[in-house]
């Protein structure tokens, strides 16, 4: 039986047949050396099938020539990229950190298009350099120039026109400075925009007034937030680290709830300080109190009335823990909803009977797992960073589980 190794950080995009893809992610690193995937897979009823690259850790890219798809083509092995799904039901990655053309390990810049089988390098440099600007060009206008800086652990989004949008994430600046950024892109027509935020890594957030939109209102810098779109095509924001608003090397999670919408960011709840810890309420009772703990990489996913739902990750639960979570929760009318797993870190998985469902299983607590959805609205998670059972410590998942909503 065919099955990915264990790893977090992969790639992922679900196909237009409903089809999970993943690319990617890294392993437990040996004593020498970190252990980045470049292969990708397809989950198609319920087995899994090798498409594509290595069965090797830690390859370098084939880039080709820019624009130009070929068989050999692969991205070199990375995680924590970003991912788009175009129209026509191509998929996107940018970025992550992993290995360039060179086989260099370093912060990555490059675009990339997955399209009938193969790959194309469509922008951004092959070689991975330090220091190496974002360039910005005028915000607001498009021009071929114009590129994000190398970055990962960014938040993307597909507008209802198909837009690629990118924000934020652990990258280069303007200047080459490296840090948490709260830059805003879109990618359209080929082209990059600069469309909010500074040119500038570790800025602070302006909130303005929770519920308020401004032109001045701004998230602070920030990785490992996590994002989502709603069924008006607006785009959503949740947490991620600020590193305390530029002390990049000190973690600084953050629970703060915000919205893009009409060019303009709102501040729509959790805290402005990071560190705060959950406010759980009653299992499966909406409240105006409701909020989850501050935290990174969790994983989300949006339901066919366009709830946004929000499972695990690293940060703070309900008395002061700091660790892995298994908490799931559903935010619905302004309201979030604890619906889940514990309000308490470092939780096992309760397994039960491999494909029987059952009201006790729940997966252990993790981080980095992607998601998707079928055409029936279940949810899959694959994988990520985390606690197996009560006799182990955190490791690299390669389990995969179904919730039914």
């Amino acid at each position: 039986m065919n099955i990915p190794g264990g790893r977090y950080g992969e790639a992922s995009w679900t196909d237009s047949s409903g089809n999970f893809w993943l690319f990617g992610g890294t392993a437990a690193p040996s004593s020498t050396a970190d252990n980045y995937f470049n292969d990708l897979w397809k989950y198609s009823a319920g087995q899994w099938t090798w498409m594509g690259g290595t069965n090797q850790y830690n390859q370098a890219g084939v880039y080709g020539t820019m624009g130009t798809s070929a068989t050999g083509n692969v991205p070199g092995g990375r995680y924590l990229g970003v991912t788009w799904t175009d129209k026509a039901g191509n998929f996107w990655l940018f970025g992550g950190l992993g290995l360039d053309s060179r086989g260099y390990g370093e912060i990555l810049g490059d675009l990339w298009e997955y399209s009938g089988g193969q790959w194309t390098w469509m922008g951004g440099p092959k070689e991975a350099l330090q220091n190496v600007p974002g360039v910005y060009g005028t915000q607001g206008t498009p021009a071929p120039g114009n590129i994000p800086g190398a970055r990962d652990v960014a938040v993307s989004w597909t507008d209802k026109a198909g837009n690629f949008w990118l924000f934020g994430g652990y990258g280069y600046d303007s200047t080459g400075a490296l840090g948490n950024l709260n830059d805003l892109w879109k990618y359209s027509g080929g082209q990059w925009t600069w469309m909010s935020g500074t040119n500038l890594a570790n800025q602070p957030g302006v909130y303005g007034t929770v519920g308020t939109a401004s032109a001045a209102n701004v998230p602070s810098g920030r990785s490992e937030a996590s994002g989502w779109v709603d069924a008006s095509g607006d785009l959503w924001l949740f947490g991620g680290n600020d590193g305390k608003n530029g002390a990049v090397t000190t973690f600084g999670p953050l629970n703060d709830l915000w919205r893009y919408s009409a060019g303009q960011w709102t501040w729509m709840g959790g805290s402005n300080a990071d560190g705060q810890i959950g406010t759980y309420g009653s299992l499966g009772v909406a409240a105006a109190g409701n909020t989850p703990g501050a935290r990174v990489l969790p994983t989300t996913w949006t339901d066919s009335a366009g709830n946004l739902w929000l499972f695990g990750g690293n940060g703070r639960d309900s008395a002061q823990g700091q660790g892995d979570l298994n908490d799931l929760w559903k935010y619905s009318g302004g309201q979030w909803t604890w619906v889940g797993g514990s309000n308490l870190v470092g939780q096992p998985g309760t397994y039960g009977v491999q494909g029987k469902t059952a009201t006790g299983n729940v997966p252990g607590a993790r981080l980095g797992e992607p998601a998707w959805t079928d055409a029936s609205g279940n949810v899959f998670l694959f994988g990520g960073y985390g606690v197996l059972d009560a006799t182990q410590n955190s490791l690299y998942l390669n389990d995969v589980w179904e919730y039914q909503p």
